[in-house]
């Protein structure tokens, strides 16, 4: 009985011992977390239906705001054909994903133009277009760069822009700064830790 009451003893203050060792850390992401700055904080733009739009409307899901226009060569086009591929990798948690374009280009891109684009990547990508006022006062927020740069034809130009992405959680708080290049597997693996 004695040799039990020991066992025991030891079994519970080893037991008390990996209580008290420190728990592993959560992985990190592999974006730059953003948590609690203000970044992207108070935006709203309408989208091309003309309906106001802010984080706050796509509760429950990952919203990803990124800055672009239809004309890019590279980067917006990349950056759409990834957010498509992210969704497809979460299955049926894809559906809780939503995509928002915003355009640096509002002159070229009517909301013709961009709900035709977009809806060649996925239909559920949202396009936001704003007067150059709007466009200028959300850009802010996010601390995202674009200007227009003059091409080498009369009235032809070009825009430079930022190619970073911004990821709100499904409460609408900014946790996520994703860099242009990062992996599709990276991507899907941070919104995914944001889902839940």
């Amino acid at each position: 009985m004695l040799r039990a009451a020991t066992g025991l003893l030891a079994i519970a203050a080893g037991a008390g011992i990996a209580g008290c060792q420190p728990q592993a850390a959560p992985a990190a992401f592999h974006g730059s977390d953003i948590s609690g700055s203000e970044v992207g904080k108070g935006w709203a733009l309408p989208d091309v239906d003309g309906t106001p739009r802010s984080a706050k409307d796509y509760t429950g899901k990952v919203a990803v705001v990124f800055f672009g226009f239809i004309h890019c060569p590279d980067v917006c086009p990349t950056t759409l054909a990834q957010l498509t591929q992210v969704k497809q990798n979460l299955g049926k948690d894809g559906e809780r994903l939503q995509v928002l374009f915003v355009t640096v280009d509002p002159e070229r891109d009517t909301p013709e133009i961009m709900r035709d684009y977009l809806s060649r990547f996925d239909p559920s990508f949202v396009g936001l277009r704003g007067s150059p006022d709007q466009l200028a006062a959300a850009a802010k927020t996010f601390k995202a760069f674009y200007a227009k740069v003059p091409g080498e034809a009369d009235g032809a130009y070009t825009m430079d822009h930022s190619s970073g992405m911004y990821a709100f959680d499904p409460e609408g708080n900014v946790r996520l700064y994703l860099r242009h290049g990062q992996s599709i597997e990276d991507i899907t693996a941070d919104i995914r830790r944001l889902l839940g």
